[in-house]
């Protein structure tokens, strides 16, 4: 089996592939037959006797090889170019080695873009529609986030035309806001991630109505609002009568007394005739 090594690379970059064998000082590339290949069967360039002897086409104006240790480098890299690739390197047209190296190309994609759009409101809350966003990145990314620190998932869906295209993610969140929050959303892909956060902001500060009080509550206060006004109305009907006659009484009595000291004397005169007699 032949050993694997990986080399990461990001788009727009340049990346040396190494190879098994170098050439001493002391000879030259005409003794050698180099070959680098993708995927074992497409070849990239070979060489022979010191010539290039095949190119291919994708590879043109990328690509070329290091004569003396034999190192492909790609510049500019692409997607495409993810895969693993061979170096065979023969001498007299004797094998000396073979190695098998992976390229793992990757794009950085944009920094998330987070908007909220309110679908309802209300006093108690406001409901609304996050949605992140993020494009031109590779390999197929993971969407993660956080609400005021707390994690939240995302609805999540993924658009790329094939398997070795730029992804543009769109992640969707409805929540009910009832307090001023922090959304914070991150783009994950290959150890990297990118964060974006939004203050999100309850629209309606409105003060609910009071609440009516329960049917016992109501019943009872008019119970006793009725009671009040009639002991007032009974208390102002009878109270004033019994009032008057008791004065009338005390009246009576202090005329009669004045009637009894305003009686007239009798006369000495009489009591005299009265004694003779």
């Amino acid at each position: 089996a032949l050993e694997e090594k990986v080399v990461k690379s990001k788009v727009g970059e340049k990346v040396i592939l190494p190879c098994c064998h170098r050439i001493p000082s002391s000879e030259s590339l005409h003794k050698y037959r180099v070959y680098w290949q993708k995927n074992i069967t497409d070849v990239v360039l070979a060489y022979s006797e010191g010539k290039m002897i095949s190119k291919d086409k994708r590879y043109q104006n990328r690509t070329e090889m290091d004569r003396q240790n034999l190192t492909l480098w790609i510049s500019p890299v692409e997607i495409l170019d993810n895969g693993s690739y061979h170096c065979v390197v023969q001498r007299n047209s004797v094998l000396e080695c073979k190695e098998s190296v992976i390229l793992f190309v990757t794009a950085d994609f944009s920094k998330p873009n987070i908007t909220a759009e309110v679908s309802a409101d209300s006093c108690e809350s406001t409901e609304m529609v996050i949605i992140c966003s993020s494009h031109g990145g590779f390999p197929k990314p993971k969407i993660s986030g956080a609400l005021n620190n707390m994690s939240v998932e995302w609805n999540a869906s993924w658009v790329s035309e094939s398997s070795f295209s730029p992804y543009n993610v769109t992640g969707k969140l409805v929540l009910n806001v009832t307090k001023d929050v922090n959304i914070t959303c991150s783009v994950e892909h290959n150890g990297f991630a990118k964060s974006t956060s939004l203050h999100l902001k309850k629209t309606n500060d409105c003060v609910a109505p009071p609440s009516s009080p329960p049917y016992n509550v109501i019943t009872a206060s008019i119970i006793i609002v009725i009671t009040f006004i009639l002991a007032i109305t009974l208390a102002a009907r009878y109270l004033p009568r019994h009032v008057c006659s008791h004065c009338c009484k005390r009246q009576d009595s202090v005329e009669e007394g004045v009637k009894d000291c305003t009686k007239a004397p009798v006369s000495n005169k009489g009591t005299a005739e009265t004694s003779s007699v």
